[in-house]
């Protein structure tokens, strides 16, 4: 699959290609939506994929819209997170004024195990996925297939074959009208749209340089139990596993990378980095690294520089800042002249949450006919930007988005199946292999 050039593209295509312009959003003349749901009919049926955290809340948000939804049916890989899920669900309905009508999902609409999701699809209009990363492509392009819209949360693949078969899928959501939203949800945050919006209008200048963060103090970790498969556990623990995860530069930093690529309407061109376990050394933190530091280069010749950390005890960092000709934008919603003279100071106390507002378009779109979202390409990308970096700290290299991009090096097991073997298993000693940069092969 030939990668489109990013060097190349001129500024006006660009825009009209990726969808960056007004907010990341693809606008779109109102056109009736394919046979997913169809404009006029009572209730929109919503299905679940993937029923963790993100899950749990994004099925709340989807029946907190003000169109007619229902949630119809649900699936995970895991019987006891589905009822937990489930039990979640009804609990906190009430807390979200969710009338107890939209969620109407039987036992026998409650699926487990890894092709749960295929009954889910089959039942419903809206398909939410929130799997582990490693799972999405092949659920995206399944939903997608059956005619159904998506929200799915990001990122969208862990390697180069997962972002071609999203961007594959993409295309063929475009040509059905099929919306599709991804989890970026910056790009629907009112005080990004502002800010962004002025930084396109040249409000600093040129972009010469971008800092981007996500340094926090990590995430859970469940411990290993008697009598589980390596499948099971690692399954368990998917943050800690490149197969399922991506390690922590894709799950999280792609916000931050994402909002970097959007402030500059391209896409890397290389990158290079450095990153290791200085502190997560253990067997419960898997295969990832507990810091990256990476440098992405655009073909202006300008640099995007990236730090993540997840390491207790350290300064919490999670934002983006941009340096141009003309002043800079130190944070979200500020923008200053080279003088200090405050451009924009934003206050978005009264802005509507972008978790929620995400949902409310999708479905209002979804309702109305129209067919306005097609995130997938540009989120395809952010993981993509986000599997480079990982690259290039986990080898040592420099590593060039073609080549990212065309890898044939897949992460994801031969076979899914509870007593089946992923490719990562662990050492005698009960670690895990550790990436070596100079030494460990990412193409």
């Amino acid at each position: 699959m030939q990668n489109d050039q990013p060097s190349k593209m001129k500024r006006r295509d660009f825009v009209k290609k990726t969808g960056f312009a007004a907010g990341g959003l693809m606008m779109a003349p109102s056109i009736l939506s394919a046979k997913a749901y169809v404009a006029g009919e009572d209730t929109i049926k919503v299905g679940l994929i993937g029923c963790g955290g993100r899950g749990t809340g994004a099925a709340l948000q989807a029946m907190s819209v003000k169109e007619s939804v229902k949630l119809v049916a649900m699936a995970d890989a895991f019987q006891d997170r589905l009822e937990s899920s489930y039990k979640q669900l009804q609990a906190e309905m009430p807390n979200y004024e969710i009338d107890a009508a939209r969620m109407d999902v039987p036992v026998e609409h409650r699926f487990h195990g890894f092709d749960a999701y295929k009954q889910v699809i089959d039942l419903c209009d809206v398909v939410l996925i929130a799997t582990p990363p490693g799972f999405r492509p092949d659920h995206f392009e399944a939903a997608i297939k059956a005619g159904k819209h998506v929200f799915m949360e990001k990122p969208l693949a862990v390697d180069g074959p997962g972002v071609r078969k999203v961007l594959e899928t993409a295309e063929v959501a475009k040509k059905k009208k099929l919306n599709v939203v991804v989890g970026l949800q910056r790009h629907y945050q009112k005080k990004y749209q502002k800010w962004v919006d002025l930084l396109h209008e040249g409000a600093i200048g040129d972009i010469t340089s971008s800092r981007v963060y996500w340094n926090s103090g990590g995430v859970w970790v469940r411990p290993r139990k008697p009598g589980q498969t390596e499948m099971e556990y690692q399954m368990q623990n998917w943050y800690y596993f490149n197969w399922l995860c991506g390690d922590h530069i894709n799950e999280q930093h792609i916000h931050n990378l994402d909002v970097g690529n959007w402030v500059k309407q391209a896409y890397p061109v290389r990158a290079s980095g450095m990153g290791g376990r200085q502190v997560r050394t253990g067997p419960e933190h898997g295969e990832i690294f507990d810091h990256h530091t990476v440098e992405y280069e655009y073909a202006d010749g300008s640099f995007m520089h990236s730090q993540c950390r997840h390491i207790k005890g350290c300064p919490t960092m999670v934002t983006e800042a941009f340096h141009g000709t003309n002043g800079t934008a130190p944070k979200p919603g500020v923008i200053l002249t080279r003088s200090g003279h405050s451009i924009l100071d934003y206050n978005d106390r009264k802005d509507p949450n972008p978790y929620q507002y995400e949902h409310d378009l999708l479905f209002e779109a979804i309702a109305k006919g129209d067919y306005k979202y097609e995130d997938a390409e540009n989120g395809a990308k952010a993981t993509l930007t986000a599997i480079m970096g990982r690259m290039a700290t986990y080898s040592g290299q420099v590593i060039e988005w073609d080549a990212a991009l065309n890898s044939d090096l897949s992460l994801m097991p031969e076979k899914l199946a509870w007593d089946a073997n992923p490719k990562v298993m662990p050492l005698e000693d009960g670690t895990y292999p550790i990436a070596v940069p100079g030494e460990t092969k990412v193409l």
